[in-house]
């Protein structure tokens, strides 16, 4: 049974999906005009893992994460760059996916851009103003809180308390200080689309809203961000899709905690902004990924160089006894286990019970890797040449199974890569010389995922990797 702490109850909830067996998830995406940095990644990586967890136990998962390609800090770095806003969008899309991709961020169903869904954003638009939650003021549209009467339900606070404490640019025209914007009037040098209003362009709050209406339905499982999006951005797709619906538009909320650099806040003016891809130009993408998770993801992480280096020195432990035991499996005589060891296996088999037990329990990554080291101390100790090669293959399947939803633990040893590299292209020979292109051509691309290029050359068929 999976449990979630929901920010919108301020508890644990057991997780009941919409429909049996299948999870509709949105996930507040980048803004692209830039790279992003190092708590980007504890965000996207945390709900990279939770999707893959909802996965490992079973479930279908339609994941949608959004690109935010238009927006004022966009366009004013496209107007100091002298490109388009959309020049500028399609640059970063492409710079995130090689980033996301590096940190072995699984892609989403549909990664959707604000920008493709103008059409149905005006339709939304027009709909809160129909319904009286919207009002127009010279090209400009702005929401309503106040006839909102669940408004500050996220963020746990009434609108009098939410209008004391925020910094609000007074603007005469505003029914309400509160109120906030949904569709936006031409400004000039901007980008526009033609709208009832006149020229103009959407909200950010509501771009979300209707991304996720009408990609995942009126109401979705879970809604994810990170937690500086509690407010205004997630309270404010709350108001505006449950004005237009009036039906729950989320039936659970997730936020990650944010990323502190040696004990500071991420900051370009104390020097301790990383984006990820420099990280990793000096780390692999594992032990980035073991870092971020190390920590529950609802709690402050501190990212340092030596807590990577750490972090290093944990991931090569794991990795020692991973291949200590695929030498064993190729090494030991006995293949099938004895009748002592069949109770051993059963007591290696309670290690996933544990591991599921500390992932249901809200994604907690950082207990479900303390699982896994307990798991690699119990067959460091109790398996060896004497061991069949039953028990070693069922404990290295279970390391395996466990980094699996956490995107750790998943490499091949290179002296293992050439045999299977090897073996693979025997296939391929055999298929091409059965006119099997079909084989062929589908063991060529798993070579490809592995980063090996095969070349055919008048000696043969040789192979290389590639970074």
């Amino acid at each position: 049974m999976i449990k979630i702490y929901n920010t919108l109850t301020k508890k644990k909830e057991e997780f009941k999906p919409l429909v049996h067996g299948e999870v509709k998830m949105y996930v507040c995406g980048p803004t692209v005009y830039n790279f992003f940095h190092i708590g980007n990644a504890r965000t996207f990586i945390v709900f990279d893992t939770i999707r893959k967890y909802f996965e490992y136990r079973g479930y279908e998962v339609k994941f949608i994460q959004n690109f935010t390609d238009i927006d004022d800090k966009m366009i004013n770095k496209a107007n100091d760059e002298g490109i388009t806003v959309k020049e500028l969008g399609d640059r970063y899309i492409s710079e995130y996916y090689e980033d996301a991709d590096n940190l072995l961020i699984k892609r989403a169903t549909v990664n959707p851009r604000a920008t493709e869904f103008i059409k149905p954003i005006i339709e939304f638009v027009e709909e809160l103003i129909n319904k009286g939650f919207a009002y127009e003021v010279n090209g400009d549209v702005y929401f309503s809180t106040k006839k909102f009467e669940e408004y500050g339900k996220l963020s746990g606070q009434n609108l009098d308390d939410l209008q004391a404490g925020a910094r609000i640019n007074i603007d005469e025209r505003k029914n309400d200080p509160m109120d906030f914007a949904v569709w936006k009037a031409q400004k000039p040098g901007e980008p526009a689309w033609e709208s009832p209003w006149g020229m103009g362009r959407p909200g950010w709050h509501i771009e979300c809203s209707c991304m996720a209406h009408d990609l995942l339905g009126e109401t979705i499982d879970i809604h994810a961000g990170g937690s500086d999006l509690v407010f205004p951005h997630h309270e404010n797709e709350i108001a505006q899709s449950e004005a237009r619906n009036g039906k729950q538009f989320a039936n659970y909320w997730i936020h990650g905690a944010f990323v502190n650099v040696n004990n500071q806040k991420m900051s370009k003016s104390l020097n301790n902004f990383f984006t990820a891809r420099e990280v990793l130009e000096k780390y692999d993408a594992e032990i980035i990924r073991f870092l971020l998770l190390s920590g529950h993801y609802r709690t402050q992480l501190n990212f340092s160089e030596e807590l990577l280096d750490s972090a290093k020195a944990s991931m090569e432990r794991l990795y020692n006894a991973i291949y200590n035991l695929e030498s064993l499996e190729k090494e030991v005589r006995i293949e099938q286990c004895t009748e002592g060891e069949k109770e051993y296996i059963e007591q290696l088999a309670s290690y996933r019970e544990k591991y599921i037990e500390k992932m249901d329990d809200d994604f907690n990554t950082a207990d479900a890797i303390s699982v896994i080291f307990d798991l690699v101390r119990d067959t460091n100790s109790n398996i060896n040449g004497e061991s069949s090669k039953e028990v070693v293959k069922f404990a290295l399947g279970l390391i395996r199974e466990f980094g699996r939803p956490l995107s750790i633990l998943q490499k091949v040893k290179e002296d293992n890569l050439e045999d299977e590299i090897e073996k693979l292209i025997e296939q391929r020979q055999q298929a091409r010389k059965n006119r099997d292109w079909a084989l062929s051509d589908k063991i060529r691309d798993e070579l490809k995922s592995k980063n090996i290029v095969l070349e055919d050359t008048p000696q043969g068929v040789r192979w290389k990797k590639i970074d």
